[in-house]
Parts: structure tokens; sequence; C-alpha cells
């Protein structure tokens, strides 16, 4: 199993659009073959000092997948290209870590 953080940050007050959008995404992905978890956060509101927050047009990723071959395939989905080309307007810069569990 794999964990993939991705960090998707948006043209400025553009969070709510692209919410909306990614919201269509999520049963497709989910649907995939491989795929365990895959869903969007955003900062929360605590009180807690050690808390470094992401920022308001920034939208995290938490996913996990079965294996590196099986994010490979959602990648390349067809919803995936669908998906980007309805948001590459408003998406201003994406990273990911790909990590493996320790234990």
């Amino acid at each position: 199993m794999i964990h993939v953080i991705a960090k998707i940050e948006v043209a400025a007050g553009k969070r709510a659009e692209f919410l909306e959008a990614f919201a269509g995404l999520i049963p497709q992905v989910r649907a995939e073959d491989g795929c365990i978890e895959y869903g969007p956060a955003v900062d929360a509101e605590t009180d807690i000092s050690a808390q470094q927050a992401v920022g308001a047009d920034t939208v995290v990723v938490v996913e996990k997948w079965e294996s590196v071959d099986a994010l490979k395939a959602h990648l390349v989905a067809p919803h995936m290209n669908e998906y980007r080309s309805q948001v590459k307007e408003i998406v201003t810069t994406t990273t990911i870590h790909i990590l493996e569990p320790t234990s």
C-alpha cells in the first residue's frame, strides 16, 4: 500500500469553485481498482500551536492506493484528464508526496 498527499494550490478566492469540480471526481476515483481512500481536506480551525496552515487557497487530497501501479493507472484515467481540463484555469500548483508506511 502507498499513501499520497497531494497539495493543490488554486487562484485566490477559487477554492470553493475548485472543490465543487472536485466533488464530481471523487466517486469516479473511489471506484477505480486499487483505490483505498481518496478525499479532499482543508485547514481545520484549532488552537494547536504546532499546526502549520496550508492556507485559504489550498486543498490537500489524502489518498491511499493498493500499489504504485494502481496510482499510475489513476493518473492517466480518462476522468482525470477531464478533471484537469476542467480546473486548469484555477489550479496554480500541484505537489504530490508518495509515501509508503513503515509498519
